[in-house]
């Protein structure tokens, strides 16, 4: 078998090009793996920094450059931080609201100065901080029946806590609607 010159030269452009091809993707296989090494240390080192790339990179839509992993961790941690900080507020007001249910009487009659003042502060406060809350956060409103009980396990254990008062003396699961807590005006009767 003979070969000529262009079938010579077309095996060698096909060997070169097969090359070519392969060298092309390990460059940017390596440049897309420093790519990443490089916004992972950025990540590590200045977080400011690390996020403003990020919205850069999603603005302009080079989405092969965005740093995937730390991005997707982070949206995981901002939702379960703020599900966290609802809880924690929720906990707070129905610990307060035990306290005014179940304690406030008795302090009252006690102490002719126990007003309750800043009882109601507390409750004030933690509504306004809760309904902020899902105000920023709307998709919370939809996970407070989830959270909710955690919460008042929590509550009851720290009204116990606050007030001395034994455990059975609180109902073992939450007495208030979530239109009751959320409600301003809505304060328990003893």
């Amino acid at each position: 078998m003979r070969l000529n010159a262009d079938s010579m030269r077309s095996g060698f452009q096909h060997f070169y090009k097969e090359k070519y091809n392969r060298l092309q993707l390990r460059i940017n296989h390596d440049c897309r793996y420093k790519k990443m090494n490089d916004s992972s240390q950025l990540y590590e080192q200045d977080y400011a920094r690390w996020a403003q790339k990020q919205i850069e990179l999603l603005r302009s839509g080079r989405f092969s450059d965005i740093d995937i992993e730390h991005l997707v961790e982070e949206l995981r941690d901002m939702g379960k931080s703020e599900r966290d900080e609802l809880e924690n507020r929720l906990t707070i007001l129905l610990a307060h609201l035990l306290k005014w249910q179940f304690q406030y009487q008795q302090l009252s009659e006690r102490w002719k100065e126990f007003d309750g003042r800043s009882w109601r502060y507390t409750i004030i406060e933690q509504r306004d901080r809760i309904a902020r809350r899902l105000r920023k956060s709307p998709g919370l409103k939809s996970k407070l029946d989830m959270i909710l009980p955690e919460a008042y396990a929590d509550a009851m254990v720290l009204a116990v806590k606050e007030t001395g008062l034994p455990e059975q003396t609180f109902p073992p699961h939450c007495p208030y609607t979530q239109e009751d807590i959320l409600d301003n005006d809505y304060y328990p009767v003893s």
